[in-house]
């Protein structure tokens, strides 16, 4: 019987551990190439001020279906690591929308007609429109943006300004004028339109790199896979056994690294110059999460609220989610103003709209402010996205912008890496 193929994976972020783990369970012999000193990419923890949180606020869903299956996989219990919550969408003194735990769709139905900020013509609208997304099965006849599209079926008022653009902007961290509609109506398939628990919020108890890097890693390890961290792997040698990484050879290497960091390695590589051609044309999105560390005692309302603007979107309240009692996240997607700002300008700017929402604060103790210049591709319409195989053998694509049904999301992550772990197993 012959010997399990060697693989390499370069990148040791959601996509490149998924596949590793996949892998290890299968019994291939998986080496990771990790150019930092931690795993988890752009979605770890990092120690800020004495206090452990994460480089970039997340936030899981319940349709995130492959991530809490890795997690089972590698030993871990969702249920112990998330505090799931039924959908609440509070903007306070604007809009209210919480979904009762029923199935679907009426779960949906029942919050829209509750909604308070609404319209009842407005909810009515809004109840039709999912429902003629479930008859033509979430499929556009053409792709276009967000915005077009909602204008086109009618979707306008409170319910556009509080519902579906803050919903596209958190999912596709795109701006709704320039966001993929096709895409964010695969999001709404598989949360609005998915099944019971799907729209649920699940709210970390741990920081980022506890819910699934670092268990990831020492899984893999336990499995016989090795993590060479500090490793930033320069460029890739053909050979006729295969692939020769750091003068070891192995049948399969994985690219699991965002499509920025591609070039370097494939430029030289002839075979790759239509995929390079391709990732080109990409344009990338930023986010920023600025924490306002207040007295222990601060909580807000519940433990995700919106912020109607003109800066802030999103912002979490760490003590109800993992014990950080005063720590309070604002979350900032796409291009906008707060990306020019000063950090200490745009936090005072923060916490007067959250004040203006919620009512007076104490003075924050400190703040910390976080950015992603190219956190993620920018979600466009029509956007060609490679899947995992390549023009050379033995050569593969994880990272979330090869998962075409979704935008660029840990779920997309997890899911591009199972799918090439499983390339890999069918080829090998």
């Amino acid at each position: 019987m012959n010997a399990p193929d060697r693989v390499a994976i370069v990148g040791a972020g959601w996509a490149g551990l998924a596949c590793a783990a996949e892998l290890c369970t299968a019994g291939f012999p998986v080496t990771i190439f990790e150019a930092s000193r931690q795993p988890g990419g752009r979605a770890r923890s990092v120690d800020i001020n004495d206090c452990t949180l994460d480089n970039g606020q997340h936030l899981l869903v319940g349709a995130y279906s492959e991530t809490q299956r890795l997690m089972r996989l590698i030993g871990l219990e969702p249920a112990h690591l998330l505090r799931r919550k039924p959908l609440q969408l509070l903007y306070p003194t604007f809009f209210e929308l919480h979904l009762p735990d029923l199935p679907a769709p009426w779960h949906l139905a029942l919050g829209l007609l509750k909604a308070k900020g609404a319209s009842f013509r407005e909810k009515i609208s809004a109840a039709f429109f999912m429902q003629r997304l479930k008859r033509q099965a979430y499929r556009l006849t053409q792709d276009t943006t967000v915005a077009e599209w909602l204008y086109s079926e009618n979707q306008t008022g409170a319910l556009r300004r509080f519902l579906w653009e803050p919903l596209c902007l958190a999912a596709l961290n795109t701006l709704p004028q320039q966001a993929s509609a096709q895409i964010f109506a695969n999001t709404l398939r598989d949360s609005l339109g998915g099944a019971q628990g799907a729209t649920d919020l699940l709210f970390p108890r741990a920081p980022l790199g506890q819910l699934f890097p670092e268990p990831a890693a020492r899984f893999i390890q336990a499995q016989g896979g090795q993590i060479r961290y500090s490793s930033r792997i320069t460029g890739l040698s053909r050979t006729d056994e295969g692939w020769q990484l750091e003068g070891e050879q192995f049948e399969h290497v994985v690219l699991a690294l965002a499509p920025q960091h591609l070039p370097p390695l494939l430029v030289s590589r002839q075979a790759h110059e239509p995929l390079l051609h391709q990732l080109a044309d990409y344009l990338y999105e930023p986010i920023g999460t600025c924490y306002l560390a207040y007295p222990k005692t601060t909580r807000l309302p519940i433990p995700m609220l919106g912020l109607p603007g003109p800066l802030g979107q999103w912002v979490f309240d760490r003590g109800q989610m993992d014990g950080k009692n005063g720590v309070i996240a604002f979350v900032l997607s796409a291009e906008g103003g707060w990306d020019e700002m000063a950090d200490d300008v745009l936090a005072g700017k923060l916490h007067s709209e959250l004040e203006a929402a919620v009512g007076k604060l104490p003075s924050p103790r400190w703040h910390r402010m976080i950015r992603e210049r190219r956190a993620t591709f920018s979600c466009r319409p029509n956007l060609q996205r490679p899947g995992p195989a390549t023009a050379e053998s033995g050569l593969w694509l994880a990272g979330d912008y090869t998962y075409s049904d979704y935008p660029a999301t840990l779920e997309g992550a997890v899911r591009s890496g199972v799918i090439a772990a499983r390339a890999i197993q069918g080829t090998a």
